[in-house]
Protein backbone atom coordinates (compact mmCIF):
# COMPACT_ATOMS: atom_id res chain seq x y z
CA UNK A 1 0.00 0.00 0.00
CA UNK A 2 1.08 3.66 -0.59
CA UNK A 3 1.90 5.74 2.30
CA UNK A 4 -0.53 8.40 0.22
CA UNK A 5 -3.45 9.64 1.48
CA UNK A 6 -6.26 9.17 -0.43
CA UNK A 7 -7.93 12.61 0.19
CA UNK A 8 -6.87 15.89 1.39
CA UNK A 9 -9.03 18.15 2.46
CA UNK A 10 -11.96 16.57 1.18
CA UNK A 11 -10.34 16.86 -2.54
CA UNK A 12 -8.68 13.93 -4.23
CA UNK A 13 -4.51 13.83 -4.16
CA UNK A 14 -3.75 15.04 -7.43
CA UNK A 15 -0.83 16.57 -6.88
CA UNK A 16 2.42 17.42 -3.80
CA UNK A 17 4.38 14.27 -4.26
CA UNK A 18 5.84 14.13 -7.74
CA UNK A 19 9.09 12.89 -6.96
CA UNK A 20 8.30 10.25 -5.15
CA UNK A 21 5.88 8.98 -7.71
CA UNK A 22 8.75 9.60 -10.40
CA UNK A 23 10.73 7.59 -8.30
CA UNK A 24 7.91 5.07 -8.04
CA UNK A 25 7.81 4.40 -11.87
CA UNK A 26 11.45 5.07 -12.96
CA UNK A 27 12.48 2.14 -10.47
CA UNK A 28 10.26 -0.52 -11.78
CA UNK A 29 9.81 0.16 -15.70
CA UNK A 30 12.65 -2.00 -16.52
CA UNK A 31 10.96 -5.33 -14.84
CA UNK A 32 8.28 -7.47 -16.37
CA UNK A 33 5.06 -7.04 -14.98
CA UNK A 34 3.08 -9.55 -15.77
CA UNK A 35 4.57 -12.13 -17.92
CA UNK A 36 6.37 -14.61 -15.54
CA UNK A 37 2.54 -14.60 -13.33
CA UNK A 38 0.75 -15.21 -16.89
CA UNK A 39 1.31 -18.46 -17.05
CA UNK A 40 0.67 -18.69 -20.55
CA UNK A 41 3.11 -20.50 -23.26
CA UNK A 42 3.91 -17.95 -25.64
CA UNK A 43 5.65 -20.71 -27.71
CA UNK A 44 2.79 -21.95 -28.62
CA UNK A 45 -0.02 -18.96 -29.03
CA UNK A 46 -0.89 -18.62 -32.72
CA UNK A 47 -3.09 -15.29 -31.87
CA UNK A 48 -4.14 -13.46 -29.01
CA UNK A 49 -6.90 -10.90 -27.84
CA UNK A 50 -6.45 -7.95 -25.83
CA UNK A 51 -9.88 -6.16 -24.41
CA UNK A 52 -10.30 -3.03 -22.40
CA UNK A 53 -13.31 -1.15 -20.48
CA UNK A 54 -13.19 2.33 -20.21
CA UNK A 55 -15.18 4.00 -17.52
CA UNK A 56 -15.99 7.50 -16.34
CA UNK A 57 -18.36 9.93 -14.81
CA UNK A 58 -17.91 13.83 -14.89
CA UNK A 59 -17.97 15.83 -11.58
CA UNK A 60 -21.19 18.16 -12.36
CA UNK A 61 -21.77 20.98 -10.41
CA UNK A 62 -25.25 19.71 -9.12
CA UNK A 63 -25.15 19.36 -5.91
CA UNK A 64 -28.08 22.04 -5.10
CA UNK A 65 -30.55 24.32 -6.89
CA UNK A 66 -28.51 27.03 -7.68
CA UNK A 67 -25.91 26.70 -10.17
CA UNK A 68 -23.47 28.94 -9.06
CA UNK A 69 -23.29 27.49 -5.66
CA UNK A 70 -24.06 23.70 -6.26
CA UNK A 71 -21.74 21.27 -4.82
CA UNK A 72 -19.37 19.47 -7.67
CA UNK A 73 -20.97 15.66 -7.19
CA UNK A 74 -20.46 12.69 -9.41
CA UNK A 75 -22.85 12.75 -12.18
CA UNK A 76 -23.60 9.25 -11.42
CA UNK A 77 -24.54 10.40 -7.94
CA UNK A 78 -26.80 12.99 -10.16
CA UNK A 79 -28.36 9.90 -11.68
CA UNK A 80 -29.22 8.46 -8.71
CA UNK A 81 -30.77 11.08 -7.02
CA UNK A 82 -32.96 12.17 -10.23
CA UNK A 83 -33.60 8.60 -11.64
CA UNK A 84 -36.75 10.10 -13.13
CA UNK A 85 -34.65 11.91 -15.46
CA UNK A 86 -33.56 10.03 -19.24
CA UNK A 87 -31.93 6.89 -18.54
CA UNK A 88 -30.75 7.82 -14.95
CA UNK A 89 -32.51 4.52 -13.76
CA UNK A 90 -29.40 2.98 -15.06
CA UNK A 91 -27.65 4.14 -12.07
CA UNK A 92 -27.42 0.88 -10.13
CA UNK A 93 -26.73 -1.03 -12.79
CA UNK A 94 -23.50 1.30 -13.78
CA UNK A 95 -22.57 1.08 -10.03
CA UNK A 96 -22.35 -2.52 -10.58
CA UNK A 97 -20.35 -2.49 -13.66
CA UNK A 98 -17.97 -0.49 -12.17
CA UNK A 99 -17.04 -3.01 -9.45
CA UNK A 100 -17.97 -6.62 -11.56
CA UNK A 101 -14.73 -7.08 -12.73
CA UNK A 102 -13.75 -7.15 -9.49
CA UNK A 103 -15.79 -10.29 -8.63
CA UNK A 104 -15.50 -11.92 -12.16
CA UNK A 105 -11.55 -12.32 -11.88
CA UNK A 106 -11.46 -13.68 -9.06
CA UNK A 107 -14.48 -16.85 -9.82
CA UNK A 108 -12.59 -17.60 -12.91
CA UNK A 109 -9.19 -17.79 -11.63
CA UNK A 110 -11.31 -20.16 -9.08
CA UNK A 111 -12.09 -22.32 -11.75
CA UNK A 112 -8.38 -22.71 -13.06
CA UNK A 113 -8.87 -20.34 -15.81
CA UNK A 114 -6.75 -17.66 -17.14
CA UNK A 115 -9.14 -14.46 -17.73
CA UNK A 116 -7.19 -10.77 -18.85
CA UNK A 117 -8.95 -7.98 -19.09
CA UNK A 118 -7.39 -3.88 -18.90
CA UNK A 119 -9.50 -1.27 -16.99
CA UNK A 120 -9.16 2.43 -17.49
CA UNK A 121 -11.33 4.81 -15.11
CA UNK A 122 -11.46 8.71 -15.05
CA UNK A 123 -9.87 9.93 -12.13
CA UNK A 124 -13.43 12.01 -11.58
CA UNK A 125 -15.33 8.46 -11.69
CA UNK A 126 -12.73 7.26 -8.83
CA UNK A 127 -13.26 10.39 -6.73
CA UNK A 128 -17.07 10.86 -7.36
CA UNK A 129 -17.49 6.90 -6.47
CA UNK A 130 -15.20 7.83 -3.21
CA UNK A 131 -17.61 10.61 -2.55
CA UNK A 132 -20.71 8.69 -2.86
CA UNK A 133 -19.50 6.25 -0.08
CA UNK A 134 -18.97 3.51 -2.76
CA UNK A 135 -16.63 1.50 -1.17
CA UNK A 136 -17.41 -1.88 -2.41
CA UNK A 137 -16.50 -0.67 -6.12
CA UNK A 138 -12.85 0.07 -4.46
CA UNK A 139 -12.92 -3.21 -2.27
CA UNK A 140 -13.65 -5.47 -5.34
CA UNK A 141 -11.05 -3.15 -7.52
CA UNK A 142 -8.80 -3.28 -4.77
CA UNK A 143 -8.76 -7.07 -4.28
CA UNK A 144 -8.17 -8.40 -7.92
CA UNK A 145 -5.44 -5.01 -8.26
CA UNK A 146 -3.18 -5.94 -5.16
CA UNK A 147 -4.00 -9.60 -4.69
CA UNK A 148 -0.74 -11.63 -6.46
CA UNK A 149 -3.50 -14.24 -6.90
CA UNK A 150 -5.56 -11.95 -9.83
CA UNK A 151 -3.71 -9.17 -10.39
CA UNK A 152 -1.96 -10.46 -13.19
CA UNK A 153 -5.15 -10.60 -14.82
CA UNK A 154 -6.20 -7.40 -15.01
CA UNK A 155 -4.19 -4.50 -16.46
CA UNK A 156 -4.61 -1.00 -15.19
CA UNK A 157 -4.05 1.75 -18.22
CA UNK A 158 -3.36 5.13 -17.60
CA UNK A 159 -5.48 8.28 -18.65
CA UNK A 160 -6.32 12.02 -18.04
CA UNK A 161 -6.95 12.71 -14.61
CA UNK A 162 -10.37 14.54 -15.76
CA UNK A 163 -11.05 13.09 -19.42
CA UNK A 164 -9.78 15.50 -21.15
CA UNK A 165 -9.19 15.35 -25.15
CA UNK A 166 -5.42 15.74 -25.97
CA UNK A 167 -5.77 17.68 -29.30
CA UNK A 168 -8.05 20.75 -28.08
CA UNK A 169 -6.21 20.81 -23.96
CA UNK A 170 -3.79 22.92 -23.20
CA UNK A 171 -0.54 21.58 -23.28
CA UNK A 172 0.94 22.03 -20.12
CA UNK A 173 -2.85 21.44 -18.77
CA UNK A 174 -2.67 17.66 -20.26
CA UNK A 175 0.61 16.81 -18.66
CA UNK A 176 -1.12 17.89 -15.55
CA UNK A 177 -3.73 15.53 -16.46
CA UNK A 178 -1.56 12.55 -16.66
CA UNK A 179 0.12 13.39 -13.61
CA UNK A 180 -2.29 13.66 -11.48
CA UNK A 181 -4.30 10.40 -12.33
CA UNK A 182 -0.52 8.95 -11.10
CA UNK A 183 -1.01 10.47 -7.96
CA UNK A 184 -4.42 9.25 -7.39
CA UNK A 185 -4.26 6.10 -8.53
CA UNK A 186 -1.20 5.67 -6.07
CA UNK A 187 -3.03 7.14 -3.62
CA UNK A 188 -5.89 4.51 -3.90
CA UNK A 189 -4.51 1.61 -4.98
CA UNK A 190 -0.46 1.69 -3.73
CA UNK A 191 2.95 2.78 -5.08
CA UNK A 192 3.07 -1.49 -6.57
CA UNK A 193 -0.12 -1.27 -8.36
CA UNK A 194 1.09 2.36 -9.91
CA UNK A 195 4.50 0.22 -11.28
CA UNK A 196 2.25 -2.10 -12.70
CA UNK A 197 0.34 0.71 -15.18
CA UNK A 198 2.64 0.56 -18.04
CA UNK A 199 -0.41 1.74 -21.24
CA UNK A 200 -1.95 4.46 -21.74
CA UNK A 201 -5.49 5.11 -23.00
CA UNK A 202 -6.17 8.39 -24.53
CA UNK A 203 -9.90 9.75 -23.85
CA UNK A 204 -12.40 9.61 -26.22
CA UNK A 205 -9.15 7.82 -28.33
CA UNK A 206 -8.25 11.29 -29.40
CA UNK A 207 -4.42 11.56 -30.83
CA UNK A 208 -3.63 15.40 -31.95
CA UNK A 209 -2.21 15.26 -35.72
CA UNK A 210 -1.03 18.86 -35.18
CA UNK A 211 2.80 18.19 -35.47
CA UNK A 212 3.46 20.59 -32.26
CA UNK A 213 1.01 18.90 -29.97
CA UNK A 214 1.47 15.40 -30.95
CA UNK A 215 5.30 15.87 -30.40
CA UNK A 216 4.22 16.98 -27.07
CA UNK A 217 1.60 14.50 -26.53
CA UNK A 218 4.22 11.39 -26.70
CA UNK A 219 6.51 13.67 -24.74
CA UNK A 220 4.24 13.64 -21.80
CA UNK A 221 3.45 10.29 -21.98
CA UNK A 222 7.10 8.92 -22.03
CA UNK A 223 8.61 11.74 -19.19
CA UNK A 224 5.52 9.83 -17.46
CA UNK A 225 6.59 6.74 -17.79
CA UNK A 226 4.76 5.42 -20.05
CA UNK A 227 5.99 2.32 -22.56
CA UNK A 228 2.89 2.31 -25.07
CA UNK A 229 -0.42 3.85 -25.65
CA UNK A 230 -3.47 2.93 -27.81
CA UNK A 231 -4.39 4.86 -30.79
CA UNK A 232 -7.79 4.03 -33.06
CA UNK A 233 -6.46 3.06 -36.67
CA UNK A 234 -8.18 5.71 -38.78
CA UNK A 235 -5.80 8.46 -36.76
CA UNK A 236 -2.55 7.39 -37.71
CA UNK A 237 -1.10 6.53 -40.80
CA UNK A 238 2.13 4.93 -42.04
CA UNK A 239 5.40 7.78 -43.01
CA UNK A 240 5.87 7.17 -46.25
CA UNK A 241 2.50 6.70 -48.02
CA UNK A 242 0.11 8.36 -45.39
CA UNK A 243 -2.01 4.97 -45.51
CA UNK A 244 -3.68 3.61 -42.54
CA UNK A 245 -2.22 0.49 -40.85
CA UNK A 246 -1.36 -2.56 -43.02
CA UNK A 247 -0.66 -4.98 -40.29
CA UNK A 248 -2.89 -3.47 -37.23
CA UNK A 249 -2.83 -6.43 -35.15
CA UNK A 250 1.13 -6.05 -34.58
CA UNK A 251 2.53 -3.28 -32.76
CA UNK A 252 3.65 -0.16 -33.81
CA UNK A 253 6.03 3.13 -33.47
CA UNK A 254 4.24 6.26 -32.99
CA UNK A 255 7.13 8.81 -34.01
CA UNK A 256 5.89 12.49 -33.64
CA UNK A 257 8.42 14.97 -35.15
CA UNK A 258 7.68 19.01 -34.25
CA UNK A 259 8.39 22.10 -36.67
CA UNK A 260 11.59 22.11 -34.88
CA UNK A 261 12.81 19.19 -35.43
CA UNK A 262 12.60 17.71 -32.28
CA UNK A 263 11.15 13.65 -32.07
CA UNK A 264 9.50 11.39 -29.90
CA UNK A 265 8.59 7.69 -29.99
CA UNK A 266 5.97 5.51 -28.26
CA UNK A 267 5.03 2.14 -28.17
CA UNK A 268 1.29 2.09 -30.29
CA UNK A 269 -1.26 -0.80 -30.01
CA UNK A 270 -3.55 -0.25 -32.50
CA UNK A 271 -7.25 -0.23 -31.72
CA UNK A 272 -9.21 -1.52 -35.11
CA UNK A 273 -12.60 -0.62 -36.12
CA UNK A 274 -14.96 2.45 -34.95
CA UNK A 275 -16.44 2.95 -31.34
CA UNK A 276 -19.22 0.45 -30.60
CA UNK A 277 -19.44 -1.29 -27.44
CA UNK A 278 -21.18 -4.91 -28.56
CA UNK A 279 -17.72 -5.27 -29.91
CA UNK A 280 -16.16 -5.90 -26.48
CA UNK A 281 -19.99 -6.85 -25.02
CA UNK A 282 -19.41 -9.77 -27.49
CA UNK A 283 -16.00 -10.36 -27.35
CA UNK A 284 -15.01 -9.71 -30.72
CA UNK A 285 -11.18 -9.31 -30.06
CA UNK A 286 -11.39 -13.18 -29.26
CA UNK A 287 -13.53 -14.16 -32.74
CA UNK A 288 -10.87 -12.73 -34.92
CA UNK A 289 -8.27 -13.88 -33.17
CA UNK A 290 -9.57 -17.58 -33.72
CA UNK A 291 -9.17 -16.70 -37.77
CA UNK A 292 -5.08 -15.42 -37.69
CA UNK A 293 -1.59 -16.99 -37.38
CA UNK A 294 1.40 -15.96 -36.52
CA UNK A 295 3.12 -13.70 -39.16
CA UNK A 296 6.78 -12.13 -39.46
CA UNK A 297 7.68 -9.29 -37.66
CA UNK A 298 12.01 -8.01 -37.83
CA UNK A 299 12.85 -11.70 -39.04
CA UNK A 300 10.63 -13.59 -36.15
CA UNK A 301 7.35 -15.00 -36.11
CA UNK A 302 4.74 -13.58 -33.70
CA UNK A 303 1.23 -14.25 -33.41
CA UNK A 304 -0.58 -10.60 -33.93
CA UNK A 305 -2.65 -9.24 -30.99
CA UNK A 306 -6.56 -8.01 -31.63
CA UNK A 307 -6.86 -5.58 -29.37
CA UNK A 308 -10.60 -3.42 -28.76
CA UNK A 309 -11.66 -0.66 -26.16
CA UNK A 310 -15.45 0.08 -25.18
CA UNK A 311 -17.16 1.98 -22.82
CA UNK A 312 -17.96 -0.52 -19.71
CA UNK A 313 -21.10 0.52 -18.48
CA UNK A 314 -23.02 2.17 -21.22
CA UNK A 315 -25.36 0.22 -23.70
CA UNK A 316 -27.70 -2.68 -23.18
CA UNK A 317 -25.51 -4.66 -24.85
CA UNK A 318 -22.38 -4.22 -22.40
CA UNK A 319 -24.78 -3.97 -19.30
CA UNK A 320 -26.80 -7.02 -19.77
CA UNK A 321 -24.92 -9.35 -22.00
CA UNK A 322 -20.92 -8.60 -21.50
CA UNK A 323 -21.26 -10.61 -18.30
CA UNK A 324 -21.95 -14.31 -19.61
CA UNK A 325 -19.84 -13.80 -23.17
CA UNK A 326 -16.83 -12.64 -21.16
CA UNK A 327 -17.46 -16.03 -18.94
CA UNK A 328 -17.96 -18.26 -22.00
CA UNK A 329 -14.98 -16.74 -23.55
CA UNK A 330 -12.64 -16.49 -20.97
CA UNK A 331 -13.45 -20.07 -20.03
CA UNK A 332 -13.06 -21.60 -23.59
CA UNK A 333 -10.27 -19.44 -24.27
CA UNK A 334 -8.20 -20.40 -21.64
CA UNK A 335 -4.90 -22.54 -22.41
CA UNK A 336 -6.04 -22.43 -26.22
CA UNK A 337 -3.44 -21.27 -28.66
CA UNK A 338 -5.58 -18.07 -28.78
CA UNK A 339 -5.70 -17.13 -25.39
CA UNK A 340 -6.65 -13.82 -23.99
CA UNK A 341 -3.81 -11.70 -22.95
CA UNK A 342 -3.60 -8.46 -21.82
CA UNK A 343 -0.89 -5.74 -23.88
CA UNK A 344 2.03 -5.10 -21.28
CA UNK A 345 2.35 -8.60 -20.79
CA UNK A 346 2.04 -9.64 -24.70
CA UNK A 347 4.97 -6.68 -25.19
CA UNK A 348 6.83 -8.53 -22.47
CA UNK A 349 6.57 -11.91 -24.28
CA UNK A 350 7.99 -10.31 -27.11
CA UNK A 351 10.56 -8.24 -25.57
CA UNK A 352 11.83 -11.65 -24.12
CA UNK A 353 11.90 -12.90 -27.58
CA UNK A 354 14.33 -10.16 -28.52
CA UNK A 355 12.32 -7.74 -29.80
CA UNK A 356 11.55 -3.96 -28.74
CA UNK A 357 10.10 -0.58 -29.92
CA UNK A 358 12.73 -0.09 -32.99
CA UNK A 359 11.83 -3.41 -34.34
CA UNK A 360 8.23 -2.05 -35.35
CA UNK A 361 6.84 -0.49 -38.07
CA UNK A 362 6.37 3.29 -37.87
CA UNK A 363 3.40 5.39 -37.56
CA UNK A 364 2.44 8.80 -37.37
CA UNK A 365 -0.79 10.92 -36.46
CA UNK A 366 -2.91 11.31 -39.53
CA UNK A 367 -2.50 13.86 -42.44
CA UNK A 368 1.33 14.84 -41.36
CA UNK A 369 2.62 12.97 -44.33
CA UNK A 370 0.91 15.55 -46.37
CA UNK A 371 2.86 18.32 -44.55
CA UNK A 372 6.04 16.49 -44.82
CA UNK A 373 5.76 16.50 -48.52
CA UNK A 374 5.91 20.55 -48.59
CA UNK A 375 8.21 21.32 -45.33
CA UNK A 376 11.04 20.17 -43.39
CA UNK A 377 11.23 19.39 -39.59
CA UNK A 378 13.41 22.33 -38.29
CA UNK A 379 12.16 25.33 -40.98
CA UNK A 380 9.89 26.20 -38.00
CA UNK A 381 6.29 26.90 -36.44
CA UNK A 382 5.45 29.62 -38.55
CA UNK A 383 6.32 27.65 -41.76
CA UNK A 384 4.08 25.02 -40.17
CA UNK A 385 1.39 27.62 -39.68
CA UNK A 386 1.99 28.41 -43.52
CA UNK A 387 1.74 25.16 -44.59
CA UNK A 388 -1.38 23.92 -42.39
CA UNK A 389 -3.18 27.17 -43.86
CA UNK A 390 -2.46 26.05 -47.67
CA UNK A 391 -3.73 22.06 -46.73
CA UNK A 392 -6.69 23.93 -44.98
CA UNK A 393 -8.04 24.19 -48.79
CA UNK A 394 -7.71 20.06 -49.21
CA UNK A 395 -10.54 18.06 -49.39
CA UNK A 396 -10.63 16.08 -45.40
CA UNK A 397 -7.86 18.05 -44.18
CA UNK A 398 -7.66 19.07 -40.30
CA UNK A 399 -5.18 19.51 -37.78
CA UNK A 400 -8.03 19.08 -35.22
CA UNK A 401 -6.90 15.52 -34.14
CA UNK A 402 -8.85 12.22 -34.38
CA UNK A 403 -10.75 10.27 -32.69
CA UNK A 404 -12.57 7.12 -32.57
CA UNK A 405 -14.89 8.59 -34.93
CA UNK A 406 -14.18 10.42 -38.17
CA UNK A 407 -16.73 12.89 -38.40
CA UNK A 408 -16.24 14.00 -34.74
CA UNK A 409 -14.33 17.78 -34.47
CA UNK A 410 -13.18 18.69 -30.55
CA UNK A 411 -12.42 22.62 -32.02
CA UNK A 412 -15.74 23.18 -34.10
CA UNK A 413 -19.14 24.52 -32.51
CA UNK A 414 -17.66 24.82 -29.04
CA UNK A 415 -16.34 28.38 -28.49
CA UNK A 416 -19.03 28.69 -25.73
CA UNK A 417 -16.85 26.32 -23.85
CA UNK A 418 -13.75 26.10 -24.98
CA UNK A 419 -13.26 30.21 -24.95
CA UNK A 420 -13.48 29.82 -20.81
CA UNK A 421 -11.51 26.90 -20.56
CA UNK A 422 -8.89 28.65 -22.32
CA UNK A 423 -9.01 31.97 -20.29
CA UNK A 424 -9.16 29.18 -16.83
CA UNK A 425 -6.01 27.72 -18.68
CA UNK A 426 -4.28 30.68 -18.99
CA UNK A 427 -4.89 32.49 -15.37
CA UNK A 428 -3.97 29.14 -13.94
CA UNK A 429 -0.74 29.38 -16.15
CA UNK A 430 -0.37 32.83 -14.61
CA UNK A 431 -0.88 32.92 -11.49
CA UNK A 432 0.13 29.69 -10.60
CA UNK A 433 2.42 27.86 -12.76
CA UNK A 434 4.78 30.63 -13.97
CA UNK A 435 5.67 32.31 -10.11
CA UNK A 436 6.35 28.43 -9.12
CA UNK A 437 3.56 27.66 -6.52
CA UNK A 438 4.32 24.87 -4.40
CA UNK A 439 2.09 21.41 -5.43
CA UNK A 440 1.72 20.79 -2.12
CA UNK A 441 0.30 24.03 -1.30
CA UNK A 442 -3.30 23.73 -0.56
CA UNK A 443 -4.38 26.07 -2.85
CA UNK A 444 -2.87 24.68 -5.76
CA UNK A 445 -4.10 21.50 -5.09
CA UNK A 446 -7.86 23.25 -5.10
CA UNK A 447 -7.62 25.17 -8.55
CA UNK A 448 -5.96 22.04 -9.73
CA UNK A 449 -8.78 20.18 -9.03
CA UNK A 450 -11.20 22.95 -10.34
CA UNK A 451 -9.17 23.13 -13.73
CA UNK A 452 -8.95 19.50 -14.27
CA UNK A 453 -12.46 18.64 -13.42
CA UNK A 454 -13.56 21.82 -15.83
CA UNK A 455 -11.45 20.33 -18.62
CA UNK A 456 -13.60 16.86 -19.08
CA UNK A 457 -15.09 15.90 -22.56
CA UNK A 458 -18.98 15.63 -21.74
CA UNK A 459 -18.70 19.79 -21.59
CA UNK A 460 -17.64 20.19 -25.24
CA UNK A 461 -19.19 16.32 -26.35
CA UNK A 462 -22.77 17.48 -26.25
CA UNK A 463 -22.13 21.35 -27.28
CA UNK A 464 -24.85 23.19 -25.97
CA UNK A 465 -27.26 23.05 -23.04
CA UNK A 466 -27.20 22.03 -19.37
CA UNK A 467 -23.55 20.69 -20.64
CA UNK A 468 -22.39 23.59 -21.27
CA UNK A 469 -23.29 25.55 -18.40
CA UNK A 470 -21.87 22.99 -15.99
CA UNK A 471 -18.39 23.32 -17.64
CA UNK A 472 -18.64 27.40 -17.66
CA UNK A 473 -19.34 26.79 -14.36
CA UNK A 474 -16.60 25.05 -12.90
CA UNK A 475 -14.31 27.57 -15.29
CA UNK A 476 -15.68 30.63 -13.23
CA UNK A 477 -15.19 28.70 -9.88
CA UNK A 478 -11.38 28.20 -11.49
CA UNK A 479 -10.94 32.21 -12.27
CA UNK A 480 -12.58 32.97 -8.91
CA UNK A 481 -10.45 30.07 -7.02
CA UNK A 482 -7.07 32.28 -9.05
CA UNK A 483 -8.26 35.91 -7.92
CA UNK A 484 -9.37 35.40 -4.62
CA UNK A 485 -6.94 32.35 -3.32
CA UNK A 486 -3.77 33.47 -4.31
Amino acid sequence: MSQLPETIDGLPNLCGNEAHIERVIADSRDQPAFRDQGGIDFGRVRAASASALHMHQPLVPAGGDDLRTAALISNLRHMMEHPELGDNHNASVFHWCYKRIGEFIPQLVEEGKQPRIMLEYSGTLLHGMREMGLDDVFDALGAVTRDPRYRHCVEWLGAPWGHAVAPSTPIQDFRLHVKAWQHHFAAIFGDEALARVRGFSPSEMALPNHPDVAYEFVKTLKDCGYNWVLVQEHTVEHPEDGRNPRQPHLPHRLVCTNSKGETASIIAIVKTQGSDTKLVAQMQPYYEAKGLSRVELAGKEVPPLVTQIADGENGGVMMNEFPDKYFEVMRESSGSDTPAMNVSEYLEHLTRMGLNEEDFPVLQPLFQHRIWQRMKPGDGPDTLADVITELGNEDGFHMEGGSWTSNLSWVKGYDNVLKPMEEASANFHRTVLEPGVSSADPRYRNALFHLLSAETSCYRYWGEGLWTDYGREICRRVNDILHYDF
